[in-house]
């Protein structure tokens, strides 16, 4: 076996996602519960223009789910607590020497590091189900990790943080090496590049703790996209600019130095929590599109999605307003997981 994943801008089969189950993400009111709804829904139509979805459904809403689901919409039906597919979900692989099978990585999950909050135990069985339900061969990891604390550029290249897998909450006997053995094993990784810290606001205790996926992406094969905060006033100022140096320092697998281009945050800085960490970042590749978050800027907005127009050439780039998924402690990166075709290469 020789497992690989592809880059998110490989052909894929569908996304996979999971709709809201009540609980501390959806949220408390009414209002709140509606809104959290109201989002998934509206990502998941947004994606199901490119691609085909399958969205895991608690029988508990499996009425509501069918009632705002278009029919285009698979459902898979399945007990739901956490709904945030691209961390307990599966990690999609190919065999690069059996091009007939794919393959899905089962990390564990433990909601994050455990947190007191967090109600994890029936989305930690998320990836399994997946695999069984498409055929999928599972590629077991005894390591805690999450699909939103990776990145690859599918010719061998994952980004991690230090904070993340490093994590004593998560993998308290791990140190590098061990991360990078088993990024190999099951990615096909051969070069690992460690992020030394992620946002401010994912260091909360609703944070996942630095995931890479909120602050930097590879859109091509030695060209990086990293969250840029412009306002010096936030604390995020000065992490853009220690991660675009220490980013300016790295090579890819191929050796190559990394292209850092500039994805600047919305000029929001502040809720009523705290310093936001509103990211255009935290976007998803679909077969010939992106559905990038929104945060109700309309210039800010459209310079994001004429960014990512020239880093995803020939794909149409659309909005989604991500404040709601934000406010819950991800974007639209977060709620989605992409299942490769068959074949796809990097």
């Amino acid at each position: 076996m020789a497992w690989h994943m592809p880059a998110e801008t490989a052909p894929h089969d569908r996304t996979w996602m999971a709709f809201p189950a009540e609980g501390p993400t959806l949220g408390e009111s009414a209002a709140e519960r509606e809104e959290g709804y109201d989002t998934w829904t509206s990502v998941a139509h947004a994606v199901a223009d490119f691609e085909p979805v399958t969205m895991i459904v608690d029988p508990a809403e499996i009425s509501r789910a069918r009632r705002m689901l278009s029919r285009s919409i698979d459902i898979v039906e399945a007990p739901v607590d956490e709904f945030w597919m691209r961390d307990s979900g599966p990690t999609f692989v190919v065999d690069v020497e059996r091009p007939d099978v794919l393959g899905a990585v089962d990390w564990i999950f433990n909601g994050w590091g455990a947190p007191a909050w967090a109600q994890w135990q029936k989305a930690a069985q998320h990836a399994r189900i997946i695999a069984a339900a498409v055929g999928a061969e599972l590629v077991s990891s005894t390591l805690v990790n999450e699909g939103g604390g990776i990145h690859v550029d599918g010719e061998g290249t994952v980004l991690l943080t230090e904070t993340v897998q490093l994590d004593p909450r998560r993998n308290p006997y791990a140190d590098r090496a061990r991360v990078e053995a088993e990024m190999a094993r099951t990615l096909g990784a051969t070069t690992a590049v460690w992020l030394p810290r992620g946002l401010t606001r994912d260091y909360d205790d609703f944070g996942t703790n630095g995931h890479v996926d909120i602050v930097a992406t590879i859109a091509a094969p030695g060209r990086l996209l990293l969250h840029d905060q412009q306002n010096p006033d936030h604390p995020d100022h000065a992490v853009s600019q220690e991660l675009r140096a220490h980013l300016g320092q790295q090579t890819d697998a191929a050796g190559r130095p990394f292209e850092v281009i500039d994805l600047p945050a919305p000029p929001t800085l502040r809720d009523g929590e705290g310093f936001v960490d509103w990211s255009y970042v935290n976007h998803l590749v679909t077969n010939d599109g992106v559905v990038a978050c929104g945060f109700g800027d309309e210039q800010a907005d459209a310079t994001a999605r004429a960014i990512l127009s020239d880093a995803y050439p020939g794909r149409r780039v659309v909005t989604v307003d991500a404040r709601p998924l934000f406010d819950r402690g991800g974007g639209i990166h977060c709620i989605t997981q992409q299942q490769p075709s068959l074949g796809a290469s990097a």
